[in-house]
C-alpha cells in the first residue's frame, strides 16, 4: 500500500504463489483478480485478538450476571448445607431415608429450592414436615427429587396474599437470596456478589439507555415523578439482569422463548418486571385528579 498525498494505492500480487501461507490463498485460484484477491483479504479476521481486547472480553465475561449468579448460588449452596441438611434430618424422614437423600445428587436442586421459596417468605422449618408426612416414598427412587417437586408445587406463588403478600427477596429481581445463619466469610463473599450484580445490571441499564438500544426503547420511557423513578428502575434492571444472564442480544427486552426451566422462571420473573414497567408508564402518563384545581404539585396556590 501507498500512502499518498492525494492518493492511496493497493497493489495485488496474482503472478507468484505466497509460500508463507500454508491454507489455501485466494491467489491460489488461477483465475482469480486483483480485486478477488483483496476481497478475499478483507474478509480475512485474524484469530488472535490483541491483549487489550483479550482483556476486556475476560473482564465481560467474568463480571456477567450469568457468572456472578453462578458463582452466588454455588457459594450459597455450601453456606446453607449444614443448615439444610438439619432441616432434612428433622422433617420426619428415617435416618436412612434423610441420609439418602441429603447424599443424593439432587439435594443441590432440593437446596436451591429451598432457598427460593425461602426469599418467598415461606416457613420452610413447618413446611418440609408436612410435605413428608403428605405421602410416603415407598416407591420413590430418590427421596430429594420428590421433595424438590413437591416443595416446587408448595411454593409457587409467593407466601401470603393480597396486602399480606410481601415482596420476595430477589437480587436483581431474579437470584433468591441465601438467608440463615452461615459463616462470616460466607457471608460477606454472598454480599460482595450482590452488589456486584445488581452494579453490573444497572450499568447494562444505563448503557442501553444512553445508546437508545433497541431493547431498552421497549421498556418504555422512563417517568419523571421522583416517586415513579425508583419503581422503575427496579423492574428495567430486572429485565437488563435477565439479559445478561442468558446473553440475550435480541432487539425485543425478553428475546427467544426460553430452552431450560431455570430460565422459564427467571424469564417469568422478567415478563412479569415489563409488565409492571408499562403499568407504572400508564400511571405516570395519567394526569393527578387528586391535586386540586389551582394549585401547583406543591400544594401552593398559583
Amino acid at each position: 500500500m501507498t500512502r499518498g498525498r492525494h492518493a492511496n494505492l493497493v497493489y495485488v500480487a496474482t503472478d507468484r504463489p505466497d509460500d508463507s501461507h500454508i491454507t489455501p490463498h485466494p491467489a491460489d485460484d488461477p483465475d482469480a483478480t486483483a480485486r478477488s484477491v483483496l476481497y478475499g483479504v478483507l474478509q480475512h479476521v485474524g484469530a488472535e485478538l490483541s491483549a487489550h481486547e483479550t482483556i476486556t472480553a475476560e473482564q465481560e465475561a467474568w463480571g456477567s450476571v450469568a457468572q456472578l449468579a453462578a458463582e452466588y448460588e454455588t457459594i450459597a449452596q455450601a453456606a446453607q448445607h449444614d443448615r439444610f441438611a438439619t432441616l432434612v434430618r428433622d422433617s420426619g424422614l428415617t435416618p436412612d431415608e434423610a441420609e439418602d437423600t441429603i447424599h443424593s445428587e439432587e439435594f443441590g436442586a432440593l437446596s436451591a429450592e429451598l432457598r427460593r421459596a425461602e426469599a418467598n417468605h415461606h416457613n420452610i422449618d413447618a413446611l418440609m414436615p408436612r410435605l413428608v408426612a403428605g405421602r410416603g416414598f415407598g416407591d420413590a427412587d430418590d427421596i430429594a427429587s420428590v421433595l424438590h417437586h413437591r416443595l416446587a408445587r408448595a411454593t409457587a406463588r409467593p407466601a401470603g396474599s393480597g396486602r399480606t403478600r410481601q415482596v420476595p427477596q430477589l437480587i436483581a429481581g431474579l437470584i433468591p437470596e441465601a438467608a440463615g445463619e452461615m459463616s462470616a466469610e460466607m457471608q460477606i463473599a454472598l454480599t460482595e456478589r450482590r452488589e456486584l450484580i445488581e452494579q453490573r445490571a444497572d450499568a447494562i441499564l444505563d448503557r442501553a439507555i444512553s445508546e437508545k438500544q433497541d431493547w431498552a426503547l421497549g421498556l418504555g420511557e422512563p417517568p419523571v415523578e421522583p416517586r415513579s423513578v425508583a419503581a422503575w428502575n427496579r423492574q428495567a434492571i430486572t429485565v437488563a439482569a435477565y439479559r445478561d444472564r442468558y446473553g440475550i442480544t435480541a432487539k425485543t427486552p425478553l428475546g427467544p422463548a426460553p430452552d431450560s426451566d431455570a430460565q422459564k422462571i427467571d424469564a417469568a420473573r422478567a415478563a412479569a418486571a415489563l409488565a409492571r414497567l408499562r403499568d407504572i408508564a400508564a400511571q405516570a402518563s395519567e394526569p393527578d385528579t387528586r391535586r386540586p384545581q389551582g394549585r401547583d404539585r406543591r400544594g401552593l396556590a398559583r
